[in-house]
């Protein structure tokens, strides 16, 4: 089927109200769960194929976290789909007051290449669960993984309920020509602008799940060393092309010294010494991007990585010093293993600096000072982050996850993710024993006049 035949069909079934029970949303949840455990070997070969990763990581960063989601999503659904009762007006005697989630409908997921498993099916996991159809977009640079995805989803699902459409920017085109009841994508900041361009042509609400250059702040009370791992382990995973990894250290410059002394340290004891033969160690997506990030290396700046290896797409893991807000890695975000390490004085310095700056995805800060974790958490905007450790925030069905601003709009994972793909309908049930005559016309004054003053208060 082309996309209008699958749009149709999903519109249609939608529409017939097979979606909405319970009970098909958690068999469709565990269907989907049982379904990805049986392909979890193909899976880890196939995010292989297009990042690299080992099978390790592919668990830990990918298929784990789609089980738990998935996991949580079975155990929880009956309880998010359930109305919720609320106060009612004493003016509105006798009713009752309550709020029901209802799914938007035909929704549009569309998801990227650097974690192309798990923002794929993590999204998808909250849409059955609010009682949505979907189709689901994978990018065009991780086809391996996008190929095991259209298999699964397949083997699942009828196309007129989950439907897979594959291929490239005439298919993304396509897809946001189209009219949907809501749209979820994830990726850069330049496609997100033309998603939204699309989705407020037609009035269609949408999430976007962008990125941006995300801090991390190193005063001069931080466990130096357990800063270094935490640091390396949150920038390097995935090459650095993790959209919450951190973009660049700003530390204290009392500390810098011993700081860049132990992620160097880190670099090598994680890593090995010649990180480029190191089998768990990945590589950049295509060699557009990997072009892209050698530019941003500036070699009299290195102090540690900055070799590259053009056959097998592949940067080490790369530290730059004595940056500058100038310098070419400094313009853009980076999504890559280098890392840009500037100073600052006072923190003063730091607030008015990050005012200026886009709102960022993450934001990270190691500090030992209670005071200083509690002002710069209350005094910076940012979608959400880490104190004393990098990205585990977004490991969590009970937390959202999402950026705002320039990083973003709306969030998901657990009950967010439920509440993101469904409308709450404001619902008064108003009996019919009882009719208050104070609201109708002609209006009396006197007692009446007293009682509904009394009423709305």
């Amino acid at each position: 089927m082309n996309i209008d035949q699958i749009l149709e069909s999903q519109r249609k079934y939608f529409q017939s109200g097979a979606t909405l029970p319970v009970s098909f949303r958690i068999e469709m949840l565990k269907k989907l769960k049982n379904t990805v455990r049986k392909y979890e070997t193909e899976i880890g070969s196939a995010l292989k194929a297009d990042l690299g990763k080992s099978d390790y990581e592919s668990y830990m960063c990918e298929t784990g976290l789609v089980l738990s989601e998935l996991s949580y999503m079975i155990r929880h659904t009956r309880r998010f789909a359930a109305e919720h009762r609320v106060h009612t007006p004493l003016a509105q005697f006798a009713s009752r007051s309550y709020k029901k989630l209802s799914p938007y409908g035909n929704t549009l997921i569309m998801s990227p290449w650097n974690y192309p498993f798990l923002l794929t099916i993590d999204p998808l996991a909250d849409a059955i669960a609010a009682g949505n159809t979907a189709i689901v977009k994978p990018s065009a640079y991780s086809p391996a993984t996008s190929e095991i995805i259209g298999q699964i989803i397949s083997e699942c699902f009828p196309p007129e309920y989950i439907a897979v459409v594959t291929g490239g920017r005439k298919e993304n085109a396509s897809l946001l020509e189209k009219k949907f009841d809501f749209v979820f994508f994830t990726g850069s900041q330049n496609v997100g602008k033309e998603v939204l361009r699309h989705t407020a042509e037609t009035l269609t609400p949408a999430v976007l799940e962008l990125g941006g250059k995300s801090p991390c702040i190193v005063d001069s009370t931080a466990k130096l060393k357990l800063a270094a791992k935490r640091i390396v382990f949150g920038k390097y995973l995935n090459c650095g092309q993790t959209c919450v990894a951190p973009d660049y250290i700003l530390c204290h410059k009392s500390i810098k010294e011993r700081l860049v002394k132990e992620i160097c340290g880190q670099i090598k004891l994680q890593y090995g010494n010649d990180p480029l033969s190191n089998a768990d160690y990945g590589k950049i997506i295509n060699e557009k991007h990997f072009d892209r990030l050698l530019r941003l290396i500036d070699k009299d700046k290195t102090v540690i990585g900055g070799t590259a290896n053009k056959n097998t797409l592949q940067i080490a893991p790369t530290v730059m010093d004595n940056v500058t807000w100038d310098d070419a890695v400094m313009q853009e975000e980076i999504f890559g293993p280098i890392m840009p390490i500037l100073t600052f004085e006072d923190f003063d310095e730091v607030y008015s600096l990050l005012a200026e700056k886009p709102k960022p995805l993450a934001l990270y800060l190691f500090s030992e000072d209670r005071r200083r974790i509690r002002e710069v958490t209350e005094r910076r905007s940012y979608g959400g982050g880490c104190v004393n450790d990098t990205i585990i925030h977004l490991a969590t069905s009970e937390m959202g996850f999402g950026g705002f601003g320039e990083s973003g709009m709306g969030s998901y994972h657990g009950k967010e993710g439920f509440d993101t793909f469904s409308h709450s309908k404001s619902i008064v049930d108003k009996k019919t024993w009882l009719d208050l005559p104070m609201r109708y016309q002609p209006y009396k004054k006197g007692l009446y006049g007293k009682l509904l003053h009394l009423f709305l208060r």
